[in-house]
């Protein structure tokens, strides 16, 4: 069941209605078997695989907060010294640490089985077939569970925790339950941390009749930038990676850009959906969008692009890849062999190498978004090292840093930048990006946006219009929102004048959105991820 489905918005609609009839107590039982319904519809083979993670996450979280436990009781009656005391800790924090090693090879085993075995298979048939051997493994037909990905990390990131001592392990296995499955984010996020969202599920959230309408109002938006932008714009794209013989030089410009503003109006349509749909509940989710589009370097947009995704790596990969043992010894021996320099660079490239590297292959089984990710990683790299000169720049020329002209060239720079490393996402191969990349300058002609060329993209002129607009808008709003959020300044307004606003963006997505008679919803981008 997708988010933009008819399905989903009677399945929505009726969860909503029973979940504020029913008495506050009994919501968070609704929600659960409305998460698994949801879940269900994916196919019901699969559900084994979210119910292994549940239970074993409730099990060992449980098991290492009684170790934690047990160890301090003990310490607190025994009247030990300091150094057993220090020892009694250390052998508590080894079973604990043993515990957490189960619980990340298991559910990091499933992912990595259901996800990228087809992979693997494919890179050794390729060597194997670079010595003239025949093809030796045959692709397995493995089921993926819907959102296994995100389910698979949040989950990770509470048994981290816990072991961690950052908040007490949840006893109830129904609440952590539907901490893993809560169905709003189970397709494409946001990651949710477990202190975040336990007492939201625990609270009898009363009808708030602001509440609801602003999340109403989020999902339309959403849905508008789906249907009208993304799914439109999803049609050039396609067409202009599916033939590269014959679309060429500006068709590539045309390509790249619809496609920078396709995966932003696809994903973040998707997160509004989530997220307005949650809030109709009275469930806050932590936002994943800070207008990334506006960053004025790369590490500033990956900060502000799918900011739960990062700000996972960030704490669970980055910085204890930083100052684990292997990364220490390596910047000692940069230190000493190589100067103090590269010493203080070594955990910061080796934990930035490393992550990039996860975040390549997590958004996708093949080798393009290894490249990807390496790619970005590249680029991080190289803007940590020219930090110092732009410093300097700013302070010897504060006025000419700070003009907006100069701001306005620096966002350009970043997004066209960003839109050539995505290319690699829809051409999947950097020799087909860099082929690509390179007729856009020696082939590159303005008569392609003047004689009627666009039109052979799949668009006629009222669908680019369309798509035209929707951008403007998103535009417009993100302005709007530099300035602090959007809805309670809208929410001020006459009511006459919210009305017309809220019901002309939903007669254009009935009207003008990419669906007609048997409608099967696009799948959003980062459903594959």
């Amino acid at each position: 069941m997708l988010l933009v489905s008819y399905e989903f918005i009677a399945f929505f609609g009726l969860l909503v209605l029973c979940y504020y009839l029913l008495p506050g107590r009994f919501q968070k039982y609704l929600l659960l078997l409305a998460s698994y319904l949801f879940f269900l519809s994916g196919g019901w083979k699969t559900v084994v695989f979210i119910l292994v993670t549940t239970v074993t996450v409730w099990y060992l979280g449980i098991g290492i907060g009684r170790i934690h436990t047990d160890c301090e009781r003990e310490i607190k009656e025994g009247g030990f010294g300091r150094e057993e005391k220090k020892a009694r800790r250390a052998a508590a924090k080894k079973r604990c640490w043993r515990l957490l090693l189960a619980g990340l090879f298991l559910n990091f085993g499933i992912l990595a089985v259901l996800k990228y075995t087809n992979f693997a298979l494919g890179t050794v048939n390729g060597i194997l077939g670079a010595f003239d051997y025949r093809e030796v493994f045959g692709r397995v037909d493995w089921l993926l569970p819907m959102g296994i990905s995100y389910y698979t990390f949040q989950s990770m990131g509470y048994l981290i925790d816990v072991y961690r001592k950052k908040y007490e392990p949840e006893k109830s296995l129904l609440k952590l339950s539907l901490f893993v499955s809560f169905f709003p984010q189970l397709i494409q996020g946001p990651i949710s941390r477990f202190d975040q969202m336990s007492e939201q599920f625990s609270t009898n959230h009363r009808f708030c009749r602001k509440e609801f309408f602003f999340g109403l109002e989020r999902m339309l938006w959403g849905y508008a930038k789906k249907l009208l932008v993304a799914d439109r714009l999803a049609k050039v794209v396609l067409t202009v990676a599916g033939d590269t013989e014959r679309f060429t030089g500006a068709f590539v410009l045309v390509g790249m850009l619809c496609y920078t503003v396709q995966i932003y109006a696809d994903f973040s349509g998707g997160i509004d959906i989530a997220i307005g749909g949650a809030q109709a509940l009275g469930i806050r989710l932590p936002e994943n969008f800070n207008r990334p589009y506006f960053s004025r370097t790369v590490p500033e947009y990956w900060r502000r692009w799918h900011m739960s995704l990062m700000e996972w790596f960030r704490e669970y990969i980055f910085y204890p890849a930083s100052v684990c043992g292997p990364v220490t010894r390596f910047s000692k021996w940069c230190k000493t062999h190589l100067g103090n320099g590269a010493g203080r660079r070594a955990p910061f490239y080796s934990a930035t190498i490393l992550v990039w590297l996860v975040t390549g292959i997590w958004h996708g089984a093949s080798w393009n978004f290894v490249f990807w990710g390496l790619l970005n990683c590249v680029v991080l790299l190289i803007s940590s090292e020219l930090a110092p000169v732009s410093r300097r720049f700013h302070e010897r020329h504060p006025a000419a840093a700070d003009s907006r002209g100069f701001q306005l060239l620096q966002i350009g720079r970043t997004l066209l930048l960003l839109s050539v490393i995505q290319t690699l996402e829809y051409y999947g191969s950097v020799s087909k990006m860099l082929r690509m990349l390179v007729s856009m300058i020696t082939d590159f002609s303005l008569t392609v946006f003047m004689d009627g060329s666009l039109l052979g993209l799949g668009l006629d002129g009222g669908d680019w219009m369309v798509a035209a607009l929707g951008a403007l808008a998103m535009l417009l709003v993100s302005l709007a929102q530099e300035k602090g959020a959007i809805r309670p300044r809208i929410a001020r307004w006459p009511g006459v004048c919210r009305f017309l606003l809220w019901f002309g963006l939903f007669l254009a997505v009935l009207i003008f959105g990419t669906y007609g008679q048997g409608f099967d919803a696009s799948q959003f981008i980062y459903n594959q991820f």
